[in-house]
Parts: C-alpha cells; structure tokens; sequence
C-alpha cells in the first residue's frame, strides 16, 4: 500500500502546488510508492502563472493543474499532512490523526515589486520546496 501525502496552503495556488509537482517528479525518480495531492483551506480558484513558469524552468509541468479545496483530497486517508503556510496572517488547516509537519514559507502570491522581482521570490521559495520534498521522499 503506497504512502499518501497531502500538502496544504491557504490558496492552492503557488506553494502547495509547487509541492505536489515536486512530490509526483520525486516519488517517480526516486522510486517511490506514494500519491501526493495538494489543496488550500481558501482555493484561490486558480494556479498562479509565475507558479507555473518556475516549475516549468525545472521540467516540471504544473500547467494542468487546478487549485482544489480540502474536500476535494483525500483528506481521511493522508498518512502525511504537510502545511506550508507563512505567517500570522494566514490560517492553516489542522489535519487531527496524521504525521503533521509544518513547513513556515511566505506566499509568493504577495510578492510585490517588478515582474523579475517577483520572479525572483517564486524561485527562492521554489528551491526550499525542492529540497524539503526531496528530504521528505528520500526519507519515506
């Protein structure tokens, strides 16, 4: 029976879809058993298009993908719930009964500034996912 991870942000629209790219590319290349999914407790209706360009400049295509709400996973059945929300702000769902992490991440949807700029954030925020999902995987 494959391992089941759900990761969990506010909108589903930049960082726990960055996470489900990463999961799925991760638990192919390692060799994994595992069903990633993502969600927001808030779905903002739509995957952010910078979102969608820095998975893209890795291979990664996340083009496709929605932003779902909670009752749209597998909730009940994760064995991993990982939460990915930033700051105070933001509210994130508790998931009782499974092997909850916390990973403290801005949301790169707030960056302001130029289109290079906000690039840029994308990216920073993009590269710690990669390694935490990388971590999570290699250590399943």
């Amino acid at each position: 029976m494959g391992v089941k991870i759900g990761f969990i942000c506010t909108g589903n629209s930049a960082r726990s879809q960055m996470a489900e790219g990463f999961g799925k590319y991760y638990a192919e290349k390692l060799d994994k058993n595992v069903e990633v999914y993502s969600a927001g407790s808030n779905p903002s209706g739509y995957v952010h298009p910078l979102a969608i360009k820095v998975m893209a400049e890795k291979g990664i295509d996340i083009s496709q993908n929605k932003s779902k709400s909670l009752n749209d996973i597998p909730l009940n059945e994760l064995d991993y719930v990982i939460t990915l929300c930033g700051d105070a702000a933001e509210t994130c769902p508790v998931v009782p009964g499974v092997n909850t992490q916390h990973w403290g991440l801005p949301d790169p949807a707030r960056a302001e500034g130029t289109e290079e700029e906000k690039l840029e954030t994308f990216r920073k925020i993009r590269d710690q996912i990669e390694e935490k999902v990388a971590n999570l995987l290699k250590n399943l």
